[in-house]
């Protein structure tokens, strides 16, 4: 091969590392299969990309993809920025469900932030939510109740986890549970970043009626650390984007409603 030619492959092998490793920042997690489709290159390539980074401890290689070395969630000022129009139109579309006067359990995050702001126009609620943010959101307007769940206060957002919180849902039973994701793999599975919040999810899901999991469309096709249960009970997904076709089939066979916003809320 000339010298160009290894030059030039070097590249875009290069271009290759940093889409991954800037992927599993922002993620947490990757898929070959995801990679692939992406980055328009053989699942093959990807594999041998994977275990390249790997080696130099950049990520850690498992089974069908990739995790970070930390295997944590991304900072949450930054994951406020990030498809913020996207969020914004889940969250218009996951507050036309509720009525006045329903009992609501909301879980902390930035895609439940937007549900939170779009329910600022319906009154008489009873709400329950580990988030601070999304209490003083609803609190003290229109007649609603807002009761935040205790537990211990997260170091690096304005929520609370922990088996208080846990705990206390067993005393509820709401009319709509409305739950973030970490990710959502293609088996498909639910998945967190922690135990903590993976637990807490999970219990969020069995306490209420109509189970509402609002996720923007990077969520699909991944996977964290700790499994979330309760996919099976999840009725309705709220994205902004269809997944991609393999995905879509997958969520097409579960017994839930996929409702997809197609156009950003303005």
């Amino acid at each position: 091969m000339a010298d160009n030619q290894i030059q030039d492959a070097s590249s875009l092998a290069e271009h290759r590392y940093t889409f991954i490793l800037d992927d599993v920042l922002e993620q947490g997690s990757v898929t070959i299969r995801s990679l692939s489709e992406r980055l328009g290159v053989s699942r093959e390539t990807i594999r041998r990309d994977i275990s390249e980074l790997a080696g130099q401890n950049r990520l850690k290689q498992i089974r069908g993809g990739a995790i970070s070395m930390t295997q944590s969630e991304p900072d949450f000022v930054k994951r406020q920025t990030v498809n913020a129009e996207g969020k914004k139109a889940i969250g218009f579309l996951a507050a036309s469900l509720v009525p006045d006067g329903a009992s609501v359990i909301i879980d902390s995050g930035t895609t439940t932030q937007a549900v939170a702001r779009a329910l600022a126009a319906r009154s008489n609620l009873k709400v329950f939510t580990n988030d601070i943010t999304i209490c003083l959101q609803l609190g003290r307007i229109n007649g609603n109740a807002v009761t935040l769940l205790g537990g211990q206060l997260q170091s690096h957002e304005d929520s609370v986890v922990g088996w208080d919180a846990v705990n206390s849902l067993s005393n509820y039973c709401a009319d709509f549970a409305f739950v973030g994701a970490g990710a959502i793999s293609s088996e498909p599975s639910l998945f967190d970043f922690s135990r903590d919040a993976s637990e807490l999810r999970g219990r969020m899901l069995d306490a209420a009626k109509t189970r509402v999991l609002v996720a923007d469309h990077s969520k699909f096709g991944y996977t964290a650390s700790h499994r979330v249960s309760g996919f099976h009970k999840i009725t309705h997904i709220i994205t902004d984007r269809r997944p991609v076709q393999e995905m879509d089939d997958v969520l097409s066979s579960c017994q839930l409603e996929l409702l997809v916003v197609e156009k950003p809320v303005t």
